[in-house]
């Protein structure tokens, strides 16, 4: 909701006394009972000093001593933000009632205030602010086509955006009733998306183009709108084969755990593999492993190793059912793996809707790659409803500050990442992995590729210019290219040249 002019300059003539203040705002509509309820939901960011005082204040020295007003009613700024919205507001009220005797009711007054505060920043100008000055208001729920919507995810840290949006808040602030649906396999996944049962849907990155393209099932348009992590993931060993494997060459026999054909954890466990001279389709037997039953699969002996998303890596050292071998960082700094991705025929229909969902994704992945917001964004997705693990065991994931179960302790912030831009280079790095590995699955799609076509495939399914735009809008600084040259362990990737890419792969490495 946007205040006009009169709006305030009437406000000027409210009363200045914050409690007087709040009671008028309710009496006017302006503050409604949803701001209260945001206090179990919508975090400190929400509320930071500088966007209060350049959103609210808008240099307008009695708007801000009215701003200054409310936080000292509220006993300082920091006790506002806490007692409105942060997610310790019951620990907040026990220890004010423990350490300065205030009452229920001077609480529930500090929490109206900090609900006003919201709603004043909500209302600040006369129209949506620009990204110069923090990013443009979100889309009116009045213009999104739907506002009850649920996205589909696999219980993983890679999932963080798009789980940690519904316990902290970032779907309530662009105006969704939402709700996250733990899936069980990316084939269901796969096939979800295709029966259009769900909105929108946490993939692996390789799973838009792979769809689209019509490999490993009937073709089906979705788009990849952002990249929901980088790096995250890790080769992991059982324990039985504890001092007996050193490199790529000791896989030899293996049989070895993926999530899906179409991941980057395949492409790349192939790539590691081939460097030692193996051939990832006769020297070692790669098997599709939903990503929680991959432990299970690993005491079982029905698994000797699993490239898997986390946190199943670290829990299985937690287990003592495996170590850690190799951190894919170490194969390629900076990779994508999971996405945030919705079908073309969801997207036509909503497009409001859709631009609102991946944008609160977006805003949400900055949060998340702030190395200080994890602890609580790994408290808030351990839960039983999202990724029902042990909070030291996603904490360890999420902060880089992990145990290998060799013995060796690590200190590795960007263990994982939340960098959502979709450079076009990840795309063709994909493909040309497609051709490489001949996993299109029928001649129509190798030729599609092979003739040429890397930058139509990923301009058709990465959505990098909606990306960027939305980023922008949130006052981010997005790369402004497209593509970038990408280094990895064993070579260098030239976006512009993928095809000559793939032919010194296997010049190289016979493979």
């Amino acid at each position: 909701m946007h205040a006009n002019r009169d709006h305030w300059e009437f406000m000027q003539s409210m009363p200045q006394d914050p409690v007087d203040l709040v009671d008028d705002l309710v009496r006017m509509g302006i503050y409604k009972e949803n701001q209260l309820r945001a206090a179990d939901t919508v975090n400190a960011y929400e509320l930071r000093k500088a966007l209060f005082l350049k959103r609210v204040g808008q240099n307008n020295p009695q708007r801000e001593k009215l701003i200054l007003a409310l936080c000292k009613q509220a006993g300082g700024l920091e006790n506002a933000f806490a007692a409105a919205f942060g997610p310790q507001a019951g620990l907040f009220f026990a220890d004010s009632v423990r350490n300065s005797g205030v009452t229920r009711r001077e609480f529930m007054r500090n929490m109206a205030v900090g609900a006003a505060l919201v709603t004043l920043a909500s209302c600040a100008g006369s129209g949506s602010p620009t990204a110069e000055d923090g990013g443009e208001a979100p889309v009116a729920a009045e213009d999104l086509e739907k506002t009850d919507i649920q996205v589909g995810f696999i219980p993983i840290t890679c999932a963080t955006p798009i789980i940690m949006s519904e316990p902290l808040g970032f779907y309530e602030k662009y105006g969704f009733n939402a709700s996250v649906v733990k899936m069980p396999s990316w084939g269901a996944v796969r096939d979800s998306a295709i029966a259009g049962e769900l909105d929108a849907y946490h993939m692996l990155a390789p799973m838009p183009i792979a769809m689209t393209l019509g490999l490993g099932s009937a073709s089906f348009g979705v788009k990849l709108a952002s990249i929901e992590n980088i790096n995250g993931q890790a080769i992991t060993i059982a324990e039985r084969h504890m001092g007996q494997v050193n490199g790529p060459e000791d896989f030899r026999g293996f049989v070895i755990g993926v999530p899906f054909p179409y991941s980057m954890h395949n492409l790349l466990l192939r790539y590691y593999l081939a460097s030692g001279g193996l051939d990832p389709d006769v020297d070692v037997q790669i098997r599709p492993v939903p990503p929680p039953d991959s432990i299970a699969q690993l005491i079982a002996g029905d698994i000797d190793a699993m490239l898997m998303p986390d946190p199943f890596n670290q829990r299985a050292v937690y287990e003592g059912a495996g170590f850690i071998h190799l951190l894919t960082k170490d194969i390629w700094d900076g990779h994508p793996c999971c996405a945030f991705a919705a079908s073309d025929e969801w997207i036509e229909t909503s497009p409001n809707t859709f631009r609102a969902l991946n944008k609160a994704i977006i805003e949400a992945a900055a949060y998340a790659q702030d190395p200080a917001n994890r602890p609580e964004i790994a408290a808030a997705i351990s839960e039983r409803a999202f990724l029902n693990q042990p909070v030291e065991v996603v904490e360890a994931v999420l902060t880089g500050n992990f145990e290998d179960g060799q013995g060796n302790s690590f200190e590795i912030p960007d263990r994982i990442g939340f960098d959502p831009y979709p450079w076009q280079s990840f795309a063709k790095w994909i493909s040309s992995q497609l051709v490489r590995w001949d996993l299109q699955g029928d001649g129509k799609a190798t030729q599609e590729i092979t003739d040429g076509t890397y930058d139509q495939v990923g301009e058709e399914v990465f959505l990098t210019d909606l990306a960027r735009e939305l980023a922008q809008e949130l006052g981010q600084n997005p790369p402004t290219e497209t593509n970038r040259v990408e280094d990895l362990a064993f070579d260098t990737f030239d976006p512009e040249a993928p095809g000559d890419y793939v032919k010194e792969q296997v010049d190289k490495f016979g493979l």
